[in-house]
């Protein structure tokens, strides 16, 4: 039997009541699936309940095989051993037994068939580019990127039927992401990833879109997903102009029918009026045209209700692409200003900036490097949070730094009161105008931040950055596009459209970075140098 992983009539709803699924049927059966959706969808939710992290109010999940999950958040216990967080102590202890000349059986019962454990583990972790953990070593202070390979290779070892990873690259850098691109391409059997991470879902073989609690299956990589929406899209936007135009065609029909049964109304009532018929004729005739006209009006009124439905149809198909749209003129830089002078430049984890580097006019600047380099540390030290170690950053025009975490915000004040807080001199109704731009509209504008679900979190800080007063005209972004889904990475980077400044943008994501007009990328490793990402493939 093949191994698949099939979740029946699951509902599911957060303590609040909050329905997230309600009767969801899906199957993922052999091969790749990259499991898509927008942001609160409910693709970790659902990765979680197959995984039995949590319990559906009803339905049930059923694998056919073993299951390995890895999560968004991977934490580790530096205490462990590296054998441990792979899990293959025992196999390594009872190995070790049976070398040194103890025959117990239980030994052997523990080894199994699995005596190339500890050269599958050295192996593995080699692919990972994690060969300078040896298994007899404590984990450590590991980076994030290194927890979430670790856990990762401990997966591969142990060879689940279905394996399960949630957003895995995020704390990846460019080197580790290519080994888990290699792993995922290697991979038989079931695989389910959630990702927003392009290249990564371009290796898989179906796309499976999660919206309104239903899945919605694409057979193909992510690029041929995106040319199968561009063309539902386009069917739906015409099924909605034919249905306007419809409802138009029905509200003119019924219009001109009241018109008509209004006249023969008249003229009815002209002739009772004038007796030119015996009464009891008038008032069968006016008795059968009461009738005809209630019948004519009905079918009237029932095509109009269907015209409309047809609409409400029609609409209901053509996705919500609403696009960050704003003017930002304060922002833009003269070519040949100095935004950023950095000289001699030392960081207070090690990396440092040899001589001096200059930013100059509405230059943008990719920030890329391994985990751990210090590219955050460095944005920190300009933005002024950290000192340096020697040497001095000095920024010439306002600037702006959005921090991974997106702690910017007051989550007990509402989207608008947290713009007031950067712009203290704009009015109210300027504040709401302009947020209206970043799709916050109306009441949207009053919620709480602590409220607000990722992607307009992450909306919601980049409009209090981005309509700062002084307008900013230096912004630096550390991996934005972190746990957004691609709505919002879409939503973010017409948002950087509009800004005429200068961009400093540490990331990972490449094609992301691309689509922003990058026009110079600096490698840091150690010291910070101009690169080529196709260097570092």
């Amino acid at each position: 039997m093949s191994s698949s992983l099939t979740c029946m009539s699951l509902f599911f709803a957060w303590p609040d009541g909050t329905p997230v699924f309600e009767g969801l049927d899906v199957t993922f059966g052999p091969g790749r699936t990259g499991l898509v959706g927008v942001n609160g969808s409910g693709k970790s939710t659902l990765l979680k309940l197959a995984a039995g992290e949590l319990a559906p109010a009803e339905g049930s999940v059923r694998v056919a095989g073993d299951i390995g999950y890895l999560p968004q958040n991977v934490t580790l216990d530096t205490r462990l051993r590296v054998d441990e967080a792979l899990g293959i102590a025992a196999r390594r202890a009872a190995l070790h037994a049976i070398e040194a000349g103890d025959a117990a059986e239980e030994h052997f019962e523990t080894v199994g068939d699995d005596w190339d454990v500890e050269e599958r583990a050295l192996a593995t972790l080699g692919e990972l580019g994690l060969g300078h953990l040896t298994l007899d070593r404590t984990v450590g202070e590991v980076s994030g990127g290194e927890s979430v390979l670790l856990r990762l290779a401990a997966l591969l070892l142990r060879r689940p039927d279905v394996l399960l990873l949630d957003e895995p690259t995020n704390n990846l850098d460019l080197y580790a992401r290519r080994r888990l691109y290699a792993a995922v391409t290697a991979w038989s059997g079931v695989l389910v990833v959630v990702s927003h991470d392009r290249e990564l879902l371009d290796l898989v073989d179906q796309i499976a879109d999660l919206r309104a609690g239903r899945v919605h299956w694409y057979g193909g990589n992510h690029s041929a997903y995106e040319e199968s929406l561009a063309t539902e899209q386009e069917a739906a936007e015409r099924m909605v102009r034919v249905a306007e135009s419809d409802l138009r065609k029905q509200k003119r029909e019924l219009a001109d029918a009241q018109v008509k049964l209004a006249r023969r109304k008249r003229y009815g009532q002209k002739m009772m009026d004038q007796k030119r018929e015996p009464k009891i004729v008038m008032g069968a005739r006016k008795r059968a045209a009461q009738e005809s006209a209630g019948k004519h009006r009905i079918l009237h009124q029932e095509r109009l209700a269907e015209a409309k439905e047809r609409l409400d149809d029609a609409v209901e198909a053509v996705r919500d692409d609403d696009e960050i749209r704003v003017d930002l003129p304060y922002t833009a830089v003269p070519p040949g200003r100095t935004v950023l002078t950095l000289q001699d430049l030392e960081l207070a984890h090690g990396a440092r900036v040899a001589g001096g580097l200059e930013l100059r006019g509405p230059e943008r600047i990719a920030l890329i490097g391994r985990n751990g380099a210090g590219k955050t540390t460095l944005l920190r030290t300009i933005a002024g949070d950290l000192a340096p170690v020697s040497g001095e950053a000095h920024a010439h025009v306002p600037l702006r730094f959005l921090p991974q975490r997106l702690d910017v915000l007051d989550g007990a004040l509402s989207v608008a009161e947290n713009v007031a807080r950067f712009a203290p001199d704009a009015t109210g109704n300027r504040i709401r105008a302009r947020l209206a731009r970043f799709l916050f509209r109306g009441a949207k504008a009053d919620q709480k931040a602590d409220t607000l679900s990722g992607g307009e979190r992450f909306r919601a800080t980049l409009a209090s950055l981005m309509l700062a007063e002084p307008a900013p005209q230096l912004l630096m972004l550390d991996e934005p596009t972190n746990n957004l889904d691609m709505a919002s990475v879409r939503q973010l980077t017409t948002a950087l459209e509009s800004y005429q400044g200068a961009l400093i943008v540490a990331s990972h994501d490449v094609p992301f970075l691309e689509s922003i007009g990058v026009t110079r990328w600096l490698l840091l490793d150690g010291e910070l140098v101009e690169t080529d990402p196709e260097e570092i493939g």
